[in-house]
């Protein structure tokens, strides 16, 4: 049964949210005490996150920072504020999704189904990727080479599953940015470039010198 934390202010919406996600049979608590988001976080230990942007103390973007700190669970933000300004700032900050309020909770649940069916599809398959002796471990979005453990942001996990998917082939750039958003309207080539960048440079730190090749106007793929 999947856990879902709600972290939601108004508490009529907080309320049916949790009533209507039980009845498709999630476990669902509603955090109360807006001042302690991260401890109940750390206690209900939820598969996904359904985060408000306007709260008391702290704002969600806040708290959604606090979380990537220790974890890559799937964050859905929900807010009244559907201009592209929070749009784009809850991609930034790590969110999975953005639902604008009020909406329909048969979406909200559909977005749901849909975040955790691709966050948690592992099961059954494959728990580790390995290449030339590195080893991408699915389970937890970790690299380990010689006995070092990388621990990668949910891009730089995505950047690297699709390269090892496709070790030996070149992964074009439109390829490899459809898996980091699902939806190239958040995505430039800048962005990418940057993430890619960001990427090499924890590499190195960790031995692994020239792992991700570019081939020019095409796009990048794992040393050979």
């Amino acid at each position: 049964m999947f856990r879902i934390l709600v972290v939601e202010d108004d508490k009529v919406i907080a309320e049916k949210v949790k009533k209507h996600l039980e009845k498709w049979g999630y476990q669902v608590e509603c955090a109360a005490d807006f001042a302690k988001v991260l401890e109940h976080f750390n206690r209900f230990a939820p598969q996904l996150v359904l985060m408000d942007i306007g709260l008391p103390f702290y704002n969600g973007y806040y708290w959604c920072g606090e979380i990537r700190k220790i974890s890559q669970v799937p964050i859905i933000f929900i807010s009244s504020a559907s201009d592209n300004m929070n749009v784009v700032m809850a991609v930034n900050m790590g969110g999975d999704d953005f639902i604008v309020k009020p909406f329909d909770l048969e979406i909200l649940s559909a977005k749901v189904q849909a975040i955790l069916r691709r966050a948690y599809s592992f099961q059954g398959q494959p728990s580790v990727l390995e290449h030339n002796g590195v080893i991408l471990s699915l389970g937890d979005m970790t690299l380990l080479h010689e006995n070092q453990k990388l621990e990668l942001t949910k891009n730089e996990f995505r950047i690297m599953q699709v390269l090892f998917e496709n070790a030996g082939n070149v992964v074009s750039r439109e390829k490899i940015m459809k898996r980091l958003w699902d939806n190239e309207c958040f995505v430039d080539e800048n962005t990418l470039t940057v993430n890619i960048n960001r990427l090499r440079k924890r590499l190195e730190e960790a031995g692994l010198k020239d792992m991700i090749l570019t081939r020019k106007g095409v796009g990048y793929q794992l040393d050979e």
